[in-house]
């Protein structure tokens, strides 16, 4: 896991599942950039992520998407075809995953979304794991100990 934005409200994280250190939020950034189809649908997602910074990781910035006993979301809350998935800890700590073009009805009946958030699903069962045995705290706005931790998903 990498940090990958820091505010005085908020820090925003990413999981990485390579081992030449990308994360999946790094590969949502790349591929959708500089896509000039979706681009406003991008630049809503971009600016979602500065409000977090700015005010804090509130739920109305977060559209519900995983089961009622996880915390996937996704991003943004209004319109567009594009997501981004992510994993809202608190109002303090986001953990970004990836995403894309939302083409079905749910991110259930497309195997590029659904993998995106059974990977948050995985990865947040096995944070809790890790928080009830101590191995990982929590700590106002930062998730101490995930840098000495490797996650097996």
């Amino acid at each position: 896991m990498e940090r990958i934005a820091e505010s005085s409200k908020t820090t925003l994280y990413s999981i990485s599942f390579e081992m030449d250190g990308t994360t999946e939020f790094e590969k949502f950034v790349a591929e959708f950039e500089m896509n000039a189809s979706y681009n406003k649908d991008y630049q809503r997602i971009i600016a979602a992520l500065q409000a977090i910074l700015k005010i804090g990781a509130l739920e109305r910035f977060f559209r519900p998407e995983g089961k009622m006993n996880d915390n996937v979301t996704a991003l943004p809350i209004d319109g567009g075809k594009l997501r981004l998935y992510c994993l809202r800890i608190s109002e303090q700590i986001v953990i970004l995953g990836n995403g894309g073009i939302k083409n079905s009805r749910s991110y259930n009946q497309d195997p590029k979304l659904f993998g995106y958030v059974l990977d948050l699903q995985r990865f947040e069962t096995i944070l809790k794991e890790n928080l009830e045995k101590g191995y990982v705290s929590i700590e106002e706005k930062e998730l101490v100990g995930v840098d000495e931790l490797s996650f097996e998903i």
